[in-house]
């Protein structure tokens, strides 16, 4: 006894004459339906190609649409056809065109042989079944589909909609419980002949041919009235992505192929001349009686599915770009914003790098330009130091400066200057060390050279804006580890701030710091926001400095600064 293939086919059919000659020479007969929308050209070459071949035959051609009963029909005729012309044949195994033998025949022959009574057919419960897609599980049996899902869109949607309006609901014949599964199956002779000469068989074909997609219920379905031994699996190694397409097999998966220990493959992109030329090579001898498990390879597959829906950690993509909450991690490594510094210390950003041996850029987001490191003007990545590229989406420019040097942590100053949109984002991203010194605004202000009442505007709109910046810091949203002092309450022990932040960035190369940044000359800083409040204005982020007064004795004790720190 030996086993009997089935091939449906429309594209590629010098792929499908190769397939065919593979199986017959090693003496299985073949059955193939060839779409009715392949054109006689196309027709006559493939039976050409296979005509010195006696065990290879074509059946009544169908115009196949996917999702129709037009393919179960061409599956019921290429098995009426080989149960008919080939006694000899115990198992029939459908395939398609685009499948391909992983092992030897003989190998699957001797594994058929040892289940002569089994039925090889994945056949499922709707209520079991996670690979439905469209949103139509039970109701693909109790509701009426005359339209085809891909080429009637529109009529088809309709049609669903007034009948779940109307609440129609068709009657399923009686003794059937409907099933699910993979369109490819592998059935005993005696099974497909009950299914085919079943009495009822009119009548399970007029309910059928408006269930939706009646090829992975047909034969799923009728198969338990029948079979007296069914392993509800299949033997064709066939994955699908989460959007119900399946996987297509390249040259490159070759070792996967092979692990998987499946008979056959579906689908295999038919250029893959690497993988057609190994699976049928002719000295294939069979040795391994291996069972079939496509789970030897399913990690493989949700990992994929994995990497298409999330990505990988801080690099967008066009799957979830630029849907909100479905970012995989806003950056992709670790990064710190130091707000105040410079303004504070004398050349900060050289003594940083120094101590933390990171990459410190000046201010990326500042009105000009970004200032990346070493007054670079393209960045890894080609990244513009241009304001306008830059704010066209400063997340996009944040997440890309990240992603393009990741593994050398980037640094980098802020401040109310700058561009404000990306506080929200910062302050929400784990990767981001924040850390904050509020009032430093007021340094260049003390030190340049405007009129006061510039000076005075300026100073409101800068601390308004910092304001806010706080409060964002502050939200209960906030993920990023966030540091904030007063600008008093920093200078009060600026090493063991600075000590601190350096731990944090490098705690590997934890040690003391043996050098510190020079503080900026703040003589007369006092006086100037004391001058400031005396011109109405509310300083309330800078704490306190003492004036010419406060340094007279008995001066009464100032209260403590105002302090955020999360």
């Amino acid at each position: 006894m030996t086993v009997g293939f089935i091939i449906l086919c429309h594209t590629a059919l010098h792929r499908t004459a190769q397939i065919a000659r593979h199986w017959a020479e090693h003496g299985t007969p073949v059955v193939i339906h060839v779409d009715h929308r392949v054109s006689d050209a196309d027709y006559g070459k493939l039976t050409a190609a296979v005509a010195d071949l006696d065990t290879v035959s074509f059946c009544k051609r169908f115009k196949c649409d996917w999702g129709t009963w037009s393919l179960v029909a061409a599956s019921q005729a290429g098995a009426e056809q080989m149960l008919a012309r080939h006694p000899e044949v115990r198992h029939v195994y459908l395939a398609s065109g685009a499948c391909l033998p992983l092992r030897p025949v003989q190998e699957l022959i001797d594994y058929l042989d040892a289940r002569p009574n089994t039925d090889f057919i994945e056949s499922v419960t709707t209520t079991d079944v996670g690979w439905t897609m469209g949103g139509v599980d039970m109701e693909r049996f109790t509701l009426r589909f005359p339209f085809s899902w891909k080429s009637q869109r529109k009529a088809f949607d309709r049609y669903v909609a007034l009948q779940r309006r109307l609440g129609f609901k068709r009657t399923i014949p009686e003794g059937l419980d409907p099933h699910l599964g993979s369109q490819w199956w592998c059935l005993t002779r005696r099974t497909l002949s009950a299914i085919l000469q079943d009495p009822k068989r009119k009548l399970y074909e007029r309910y059928f041919k408006k269930v939706w997609i009646p090829d992975e219920a047909y034969f799923q379905t009728l198969v338990r009235r029948y079979s007296g031994a069914l392993e509800s699996r299949s033997l064709t190694l066939s994955k699908f992505d989460f959007q119900g397409k399946p996987h297509i097999f390249y040259d490159d998966h070759l070792e996967l192929l092979r692990r998987s220990d499946c008979f056959v493959a579906r689908k295999v992109w038919p250029k893959a001349d690497q993988l057609y030329t190994t699976f049928l090579a002719p000295n294939r001898m069979a040795a391994s009686q291996a069972e079939p498990n496509p789970s030897k390879v399913d990690r493989l597959f949700a990992q994929a599915v994995e990497r298409r829906t999330k990505g990988r950690a801080g690099l967008y993509m066009q799957s979830r770009y630029p849907l909100r909450g479905r970012e995989n991690g806003k950056t992709s490594a670790p990064y710190s914003i130091f707000q105040g510094f410079t303004e504070l210390f004398e050349d900060f950003d050289d003594w940083l790098a120094r101590q933390v041996g990171a990459r410190v850029h000046g201010h990326l987001f500042g009105p000009e330009r970004a200032e990346f490191a070493g007054s670079e003007t393209v960045f890894n990545g080609c990244l513009s130091d241009s304001a306008t590229l830059r704010d066209y989406d400063p997340q996009s420019f944040l997440a890309s400066l990240i992603w393009n040097s990741r593994g050398e942590r980037q640094c980098f100053m802020f401040g109310p200057r700058d561009t404000q949109s990306l506080n929200a984002f910062t302050a929400a991203d784990p990767n981001a060390q924040i850390s904050v010194v509020t009032g430093a605004w007021a340094v260049p202000l003390f030190r340049s050279n405007l009129t006061f009442a510039e000076i005075r505007n300026e100073a409101a709109r800068l601390q308004q804006i910092e304001f806010d910046q706080v409060e964002i810091l502050k939200s209960v949203l906030a993920k990023a580890r966030i540091r904030v002092w007063s600008m008093s309450e920093f200078l009060e022990h600026p090493m063991e701030n600075l000590q601190a932040i350096v731990d944090e960035i490098a705690p590997r190369n934890a040690r003391r710091l043996s050098e510190a940044p020079h503080i900026v000359d703040l003589t007369g800083f006092g006086g100037f926001l004391q001058a400031l409040k005396n011109q109405g204005m509310q300083l309330r982020l800078a704490g306190h400095f003492p004036t010419e007064a406060d340094q007279r004795p008995n001066a009464p004790a100032r209260p403590r600064p105002y302090v955020v720190v999360k």
